[in-house]
């Protein structure tokens, strides 16, 4: 009678045992990784120069721009950024010089950003110092007209 029983409760449960699932639920995976996706898409552009600037509006087309773009920058009290550092216009030229050695050329796009209300003899002292510094390619950066 005791080997009936055994028998009867272990073939019982062998029967009801479920096979094993071999399937994984990417769902929430998909779910986290789009609101990944949205946060670096919005993101992305206010990380780029972090230098407050009222740029001028106009209806060009924007450029391609570089893996890591070099970014000049006048604000409206005159002060010249290379990237984010604060730079002197005397010390402008050596310092972009090392850095286009460092870069590997002069053949390299450097964007100018300035206030739209900046006096146009600072941006235009900022260009000549480009020049020193041996710099062909230059881009104006600019905001899209919305009207």
């Amino acid at each position: 009678m005791a080997m009936n029983m055994a028998g009867s409760s272990g073939g019982g449960r062998r029967g009801r045992r479920r096979p094993v699932m071999a399937e994984i639920n990417v769902t929430p995976m998909v779910d986290v990784m789009l609101v990944l996706l949205i946060i670096f898409m919005v993101s992305a552009p206010l990380l780029t120069v972090g230098v407050p600037l009222d740029l001028p509006q106009t209806q060009a087309k924007s450029l391609d721009q570089d893996k890591n773009p070099l970014t000049l920058s006048v604000n409206l009290k005159g002060q010249v950024f290379l990237n984010e550092t604060e730079i002197g216009l005397d010390d402008l030229v050596p310092k972009l010089k090392a850095i286009t050695d460092a870069r590997g050329g002069l053949d390299e796009r450097i964007f100018v950003r300035g206030d739209k209300k900046v006096d146009y003899g600072t941006v235009m002292k900022v260009m000549g110092r480009l020049s020193q510094a041996g710099f062909r390619r230059v881009a104006l950066v600019t905001e899209v007209d919305q009207g």
